[in-house]
């Protein structure tokens, strides 16, 4: 039987609890998770690469079950990452109409590169639904409470690296 391989990309800068959401419930999908840690220079993010991998590496670990589950960084287009690691789907999560919109033209553009790779949607626990990294950074520059956003160790890390 073929191992069934599924990716969920992301910047993850930082990780919060709605990613580790979405990774504990497709954990539960498939064999072997790869998350894929986007480098997007253009997103300007704040953690370096490494720091957003051995982040998500440290708080995964606790999520995998009987699940493979590997972090891996990737730089350029989605689709040639997806068929690099075997992956026969892709996880995203949504948290509101407009991240459908946005996801539903990238399942158009994606389909158009590779048909045989499905996009598989998850919905945010609705605990979830407001959390963006984007915010986060933003609340906590402002000195403002982030814990029920991310992980424990995540908020310090973020705390410090905006001390």
């Amino acid at each position: 039987m073929e191992t069934r391989t599924a990716l969920y990309p992301g910047t993850f800068d930082p990780l919060t609890n709605g990613h580790l959401d979405i990774i504990g419930r497709a954990v539960k999908l498939v064999d072997r998770l790869i998350i894929g840690v986007a480098i997007n220079a253009a997103k300007q993010p704040l953690f370096s690469l490494d720091e957003r991998v051995e982040m998500l590496q440290s708080q995964v670990a606790d999520l995998a079950g009987d699940t493979i589950v590997e972090v891996r960084p990737f730089e350029g287009l989605l689709m040639h990452f997806a068929e690099q690691v075997g992956a026969q789907s892709i996880v995203r999560g949504l948290r509101a109409v407009s991240d459908f919109e946005y996801e539903f033209q990238m399942v158009a553009m994606n389909q158009q590169l590779n048909d045989d790779i499905e996009t598989v949607f998850l919905m945010a626990d609705p605990r979830h639904q407001a959390i963006s990294s984007r915010l986060v950074k933003e609340i906590a520059s402002l000195g403002g409470e982030i814990s029920a956003f991310v992980p424990p160790a995540i908020e310090r890390r973020l705390k410090e690296r905006l001390a």
